[in-house]
């Protein structure tokens, strides 16, 4: 497996919505997507969007901080939602199911730091970033290991 990472610019709410879909539209279930960054960087709007876009009739999408993990049935597969803000334990990561998910369902994971040696190695990290002379801006930094998300990734810059 070799690395690979790449940097966009999102300048406004939209763009992240928007790349939120086309990520969404390439996702089967076995994959995972890893959101990173501060509170207020873009993890639950960029979610929000991504799951809407695989609903055959898009409902209202709740944060996970307090349920810690919502499931929804969509056309491509089952997806699970995770915020794992509150976890402080790796056992509590085990208790919610969450491991076997990441082989079974579309699995996405806002504070994955959390997940310690439980991450997926085959996962997409997707790192939010605000950028301090644009408030509406967003720098994503994509990263991963897996080929699998080479074709995945290009499929989504020319979709």
């Amino acid at each position: 497996m070799t690395d690979t990472h790449k940097e966009i610019l999102l300048q406004r709410p939209e763009d992240t919505a928007h790349l939120a879909t086309r990520i969404g539209a390439v996702l089967v279930p076995g994959d995972c997507v890893l959101l990173a960054g501060p509170i207020g960087a873009g993890k639950t709007h960029f979610a929000r969007h991504l799951i809407q876009s695989l609903q055959d009739f898009p409902e209202d999408v709740p944060s996970p901080t307090f349920t810690l993990v919502q499931t929804y049935d969509t056309a491509a597969g089952e997806l699970w939602h995770a915020d794992l803000y509150r976890l402080t334990a790796l056992d509590e990561v085990e208790e919610l199911g969450l491991t076997d998910a990441f082989d079974t369902a579309i699995c996405l994971v806002e504070w994955p730091d959390r997940l310690g040696d439980l991450a997926p190695t085959s996962a997409l990290h997707l790192a939010f970033a605000t950028d301090p002379s644009c408030e509406t801006c967003r720098i994503l930094t994509c990263s991963w290991s897996d080929p699998k998300w080479c074709a995945k990734m290009e499929q989504c810059e020319n979709g």
